[in-house]
């Protein structure tokens, strides 16, 4: 017997989210119909209102219901800083650590041609606004460690070096509690390299 149209609907809908194939997203629509309309329902509203309300921060391009995000709002962040990173989940990974407390800048993915990602679709008009308006005195570059992210980083070094802004880069190497028997030859070799003076 065929799946209804509306539960396929479901399915395909739900197979949007990154790392749900067919299986997962029949057994959550399932589940959902079986063992929790209400959660359903309330899915379905939180993504509406999301949907509806939420938007990018004019100043840093986060995610945000107002024109200004908290973090771009407040006072209490040093302006001098700038730390550009990929996505909204990078951002709030390094508010969780507590460990910055100047401004974010979030591109939204990574240069990546191929895929006809250019400086354009990463709204760098808008990093070069920032970084033209003399308050940015040094621009840290916290991209992931793949191959698009080390050529974004390189882009906007470049950029922000232009400009005679200081640019740095989020070191990486070992793990805490990593044991380097299972660390990787590149990770080895770039804590090798970046090592510091004791």
């Amino acid at each position: 017997m065929a799946e209804s149209p509306v539960i396929q609907r479901l399915i395909e809908a739900l197979r949007v989210l990154p790392g749900v194939g067919p299986k997962s997203a029949r057994r959550m629509s399932y589940y959902l119909l079986e063992r929790n309309r209400d959660g359903a329902r309330e899915i379905a509203a939180a993504l509406i209102q999301a949907a509806d309300t939420i938007g990018h921060c004019s100043r840093c391009n986060n995610l945000s219901e107002s024109e200004l995000c908290d973090i771009c709002s407040s006072s209490r962040r040093d302006a001098s800083l700038l730390c550009v990173v990929e996505t909204p989940t990078d951002l709030q990974s390094l508010e969780q650590a507590g460990v910055y407390s100047g401004m974010y800048f979030v591109l939204m993915g990574h240069l990546s041609p191929l895929d006809g990602i250019g400086p354009d679709e990463l709204g760098m008009d808008r990093l070069e606004t920032l970084l033209n308006s003399g308050d940015v005195k040094e621009v840290i570059l916290a991209t992931n460690l793949t191959v698009e992210g080390e050529a974004t980083a390189h882009f906007i070094s470049e950029m922000v070096q232009a400009r005679g802004i200081k640019a740095s880069r989020i070191a990486y190497g070992v793990p805490v509690g990593g044991e380097l028997e299972y660390i990787d030859r590149n990770t080895l070799s770039r804590a090798f390299s970046g090592r510091l003076d004791l």
